[in-house]
């Protein structure tokens, strides 16, 4: 299975958007919030989010959907502190749109491959 990895700058926007992701699929447990500096302060830490990859990673790989340009830097950073050991993807999708489609096809099985090409589907759906 696919884990999924939502990254932001907010530990509370992260465990948001993980809980409204989760409500499009109840039961998958594949997915965690990392947001936040240890001290609660704003940021992303590379090493947190290495931490969040390994705790989801069911042998499938893991993708990752982040809030902002640091959090790409960061979730990039975790990505080389791995060194290749878990495939790894980063989806260029909205953050909230893109996590809801990613958790729906990661738990109906999608590749990882899959999973990130649904997420940035999202990019051009329209609100209105």
């Amino acid at each position: 299975m696919t884990g999924i990895v939502i990254v932001s700058h907010s530990s509370k926007i992260a465990e948001g958007v993980c809980e409204l992701a989760g409500q499009m699929a109840p039961g998958f447990s594949a997915m965690i919030p990392v947001g936040g500096l240890e001290d609660g302060t704003l940021g992303t830490d590379p090493v947190r989010i290495m931490e969040a990859i390994r705790s989801v990673d069911q042998g499938d790989g893991v993708v990752l959907l982040a809030d902002l340009g640091s959090g790409i830097m960061s979730a990039e950073a975790a990505m080389e502190l791995l060194e290749g050991e878990i495939p790894v993807w980063i989806a260029d999708a909205p953050l909230v749109e893109g996590a809801v489609v990613a958790v729906v096809e990661a738990s109906a099985g999608a590749a990882p491959e899959e999973v990130v090409r649904a997420a940035e589907s999202a990019r051009g759906e329209k609100k209105l």
